[in-house]
């Protein structure tokens, strides 16, 4: 399984409900992968409702943590676990991963963890307020971080993350052209094949989420289509 490889991942939040027939059209769709991830009232308990509808699918699953108190790893076949860049809370850097390696005492399946730098640019999201991301960056400060996170920190992925709003590409841009070895991928706003190819130009992998909730699961496969 090559997840270098993947161009298009739909994230799935165990806090909000899907319809039903819409993890078939999901499926079905030509997503590369399913990453289960949210940033409030995630529990271990919703994780595992979500894993158990999407697990009988022959789709590569990641689980996406916010917080090491609800991490699955059984079931998973990746844990993408997120540093946050830009943030002013050294705890979404560091603390909260070390915080989990004590918490599993030696358990954790290290052959299945890959790490991502997030670089996070939507100050009104979720993901902005909780971890305190300082969002308002020019689009060299943003490439900055991701050579800092790719040369010198040595990321494997760089996640810039927008969180339900369409980001601004020439920042997509900037980032991409600052990267030397990082996979580089998108999260924000993608609700069309149109915009999926805007950012599918600079960004290796997109990822769609957001879209399946307020659109339904069909307007996914038209963000497949444009990337694949």
């Amino acid at each position: 399984m090559k997840w270098k490889d993947w161009v298009h991942v739909t994230k799935l939040d165990p806090d909000k409900q899907l319809k039903p027939g819409d993890i078939d059209a999901i499926a079905a769709s030509g997503t590369d992968a399913l990453m289960l991830s949210g940033t409030l009232n995630v529990t271990q308990e919703n994780l595992a409702d979500l894993l158990k509808q999407v697990k009988t699918y022959d789709l590569p699953l990641v689980m996406e943590p916010a917080g090491p108190e609800a991490v699955l790893t059984k079931g998973i076949n990746y844990v993408f676990v997120p540093s946050v860049m830009n943030t002013s809370d050294v705890q979404w850097i560091v603390g909260k991963h070390r915080a989990w390696v004590q918490m599993q005492k030696g358990k954790i399946p290290w052959e299945y963890i890959v790490p991502e730098a997030y670089i996070v640019l939507n100050p009104d999201s979720s993901v902005g307020k909780v971890t305190r991301a300082v969002c308002d960056l020019k689009a060299e400060e943003v490439a900055a971080y991701a050579t800092v996170a790719d040369r010198y920190f040595h990321f494997p992925i760089i996640y810039l993350e927008y969180s339900g709003v369409f980001g601004n590409p020439e920042v997509v841009r900037a980032a991409s052209e600052a990267i030397d070895s990082s996979i580089l991928y998108y999260g924000g706003g993608i609700n069309s094949a149109e915009k999926a190819a805007q950012m599918g130009k600079y960004a290796d992998t997109i990822v769609v989420g957001n879209a399946v909730y307020d659109q339904g699961a069909s307007v996914l496969k038209a963000t497949v289509d444009a990337v694949q």
